[in-house]
């Protein structure tokens, strides 16, 4: 296999390359910013008194919109608060849909991205560093989050945990039978990570272990079908293969970082291989603090 040495380049010394240039590539192709199935919704979009916003995204599955800045250099304290402000007057502008600002910059220094977490938590905010590399007559752009969305906290952690029912509320609620998927699939998780239980709390069904809470699965029984949220980064890898396996998944909770897959009647054992997959995946996952 042939190996060539690339070149990383910076844009904003760059004699041709601009920052119209990269949101032109972004706007060409709004999914490279790694922020998922996202659209283009508008460009340069007018604020009066404050400005043009760059790129405003859009999930095209979801109620979420992203306020998107780019700067090339260094990101610096104009950037960040010019950022907060678009994002401000849309969310008050578009109250329907969920916001996220942006901020994609070459370089984002250890000091800012203090102060970017700071905000964090209250202003939903992810942070990108974007890099240019240049092979032969080619020249690519990179971008890698340095600073995701927080989540908040989980709601087994919160009000939810104080609200414990038991089995025959589930039973009511969603029925006998969708209850016993849950127990088929927590049979699953059993050849993994032996000594959970389901802990019936009013909203869900999730995992503990001596009673404390594990909920890197949780369930949701209905009438005729049971819900199971695994708790997941979302990724074009999972998406593919819970798709090739057929397994129907309902979408992306971003909120809580959960795929939401919905079993029918008699589908546990169909799926059980993936099911398990995807649980070891995600248990893997909570042991390494990933939620």
């Amino acid at each position: 296999m042939k190996y060539e040495q690339i070149t990383k380049l910076s844009i904003k010394s760059h004699p041709e390359l601009t920052e119209r240039w990269v949101q032109d590539r972004i706007a060409e192709n709004p999914q490279i910013l790694g922020l998922g199935d996202v659209v283009l919704k508008d460009k340069e979009r007018i604020h009066p008194r404050a400005g043009r916003l760059d790129l405003l995204l859009q999930d095209a599955e979801a109620s979420h919109r992203y306020e998107v800045e780019v700067q090339l250099g260094k990101t610096d304290e104009s950037h960040i608060v010019r950022t907060i402000e678009y994002w401000d007057i849309e969310r008050k502008r578009y109250p329907q849909y969920e916001h996220t600002a942006v901020i994609v910059a070459e370089e984002i220094t250890s000091r800012f991205l203090n102060v970017i977490s700071l905000f964090n938590g209250t202003i939903p905010l992810i942070a990108i560093q974007m890099s240019a590399v240049q092979l032969a007559d080619t020249v690519s752009l990179l971008f890698t989050t340095v600073l995701d969305e927080a989540r908040f906290g989980l709601v087994d952690e919160d009000e939810e945990v104080q609200e414990v029912t038991d089995r025959a509320y589930w039973e009511t609620r969603g029925s006998k039978a969708t209850v016993a998927m849950a127990d088929e699939v927590l049979k699953l998780v059993a050849e993994f990570a032996p000594g959970l239980e389901l802990k019936y709390n009013k909203f869900y069904i999730g995992l503990a272990t001596n009673g404390q809470p594990n909920n890197f699965v949780q369930f949701r029984p209905q009438k005729n079908a049971l819900r199971v949220d695994v708790r997941l980064p979302q990724s074009q890898e999972t998406e593919a293969t819970i798709e090739a396996s057929g397994l129907d998944v309902m979408d992306y909770d971003k909120r809580w970082g959960r795929y939401r897959l919905r079993l029918n009647k008699g589908e546990v054992g169909k799926f059980a291989e993936v099911l398990s997959a995807l649980a070891k995946q995600a248990f893997v996952g909570a042991g390494k603090g990933i939620e």
